[in-house]
Parts: structure tokens; C-alpha cells; sequence
């Protein structure tokens, strides 16, 4: 590890790397296609190459340039916001898209040690207009905006 003197940029390096490769994977499984007649592998291809080719940069140059040591695992801000993401895709049917959005932006927020309810509440409410725009009304997802008690 002596020669790693970003590790923070060396990981997310190695993670580029590490998508790039599942997607070249993935990717070739599927007709490749030309430049003028793409088929279903060609961009999965490309994405693939590109996130190498930006993940190894990212790694070489974390052995040149100092940077600070990754910080400790923090498990609190994983668990609240998996678990809050859960609980939105188990209430969306029964409490509709606008509260269980306004839920999901609060209760993820709530990992942060800079949580505040005021700034919560607002992003969480224009989130959930935005959310109710687009899925319900712009893309007609069979999705209820309100509870079934509204």
C-alpha cells in the first residue's frame, strides 16, 4: 500500500474498472453491430471501454498524487438509507407516490449528520411533485398519487 498515495481515487478506480469489465461482459452476449447500425452490444461495449480506460487513469494517477486515507466504514447512513428505500417500494401501492416519496427524501436524509426537517420537508415535497409529473402523469405509470382514504 506504500505506493498508493491516493487511495480514495486508487478504489474508485479499481471499481470503474471492475463495471467496465462486467459490461464488456454483459455486452457480449449481444450483437455488436458497426457505428452506423448500432445493435444491442455496441454501447455496452463502449461504456465498457470507456469506464476502464477513466478507471485506470483514476488508479495511475492515485500512485502519483497524495490524498487523504479512505475514512472508516460508516454503517448508520447504509442501513437508513437501503432501509428507506425498501420501505418506499413496499408502502408506493397503498400510500401513493406523493407521500412515499415525500417519505423516501425525509428518512434518507436522515443518514446525514447534517440533517435538518425544514430542508428535508421542502426537497422532499418538490421531489415528490416532480415524481408524480413524470411517472404518473408523463409516463401514465398505473402508480396512485394519493392513498386510497383521499
Amino acid at each position: 500500500m506504500a505506493l498508493i498515495r491516493h487511495p480514495k481515487d486508487f478504489f474508485a478506480g479499481l471499481l470503474f474498472i471492475a463495471f467496465g469489465i462486467a459490461a464488456l461482459v454483459i455486452g457480449s452476449n449481444y450483437a455488436l453491430g458497426t457505428a452506423a447500425r448500432m445493435g444491442p452490444g455496441y454501447f455496452p461495449r463502449i461504456l465498457g471501454i470507456l469506464l476502464i480506460c477513466l478507471g485506470s487513469a483514476l488508479a495511475l494517477r492515485a500512485l502519483k498524487l497524495n490524498g487523504p486515507p479512505v475514512p472508516a466504514f460508516k454503517w448508520r447512513p447504509l442501513v437508513i438509507v437501503l432501509g428507506s428505500v425498501t420501505v418506499f417500494g413496499m408502502i408506493v401501492n397503498y400510500a401513493g407516490v406523493a407521500l412515499s416519496t415525500l417519505f423516501l427524501i425525509v428518512a434518507s436524509s436522515a443518514a446525514s449528520h447534517e440533517f435538518r426537517w425544514r430542508e428535508s420537508l421542502v426537497a422532499g415535497a418538490a421531489l415528490a411533485a416532480l415524481a408524480v409529473g413524470v411517472f404518473v402523469i408523463g409516463l401514465k405509470l398505473q402508480l396512485p398519487i394519493w392513498p386510497a382514504i383521499f
